[in-house]
């Protein structure tokens, strides 16, 4: 079964600096979290970005996130992943 978003909910997670969201692959929910550092602005040294600007960067980049999340999934099925800004490359 592919990898799927049913679920738009994300949230902040402010101990990791990350968003996080689930995908589901039949039965199975799968944790993603995408560093706030994946989600800043090309060529921006920001960091730490603050929580509005982090969910408002998921919800720009969210089709690209999911692609991405797919992408990590089919090569190592695990319960969770960070997505870091070199899987954006």
């Amino acid at each position: 079964m592919m990898l799927a978003f049913p679920n738009p909910s994300r949230s902040f997670d402010e101990v990791r600096n990350a968003v996080c969201f689930f995908g589901h692959d039949g039965v199975f929910e799968i944790r993603f979290f995408v560093e706030a550092a994946a989600l800043a602005a090309r060529g921006s040294q920001t960091l730490r970005m603050s929580e509005a600007k982090c969910l408002s960067a998921f919800d720009t980049l969210c089709t690209t996130i999911h692609d991405v999340a797919r992408e990590a999934y089919s090569h190592d099925r695990q319960s969770s992943y960070t997505l870091t800004a070199s899987d954006f490359r």
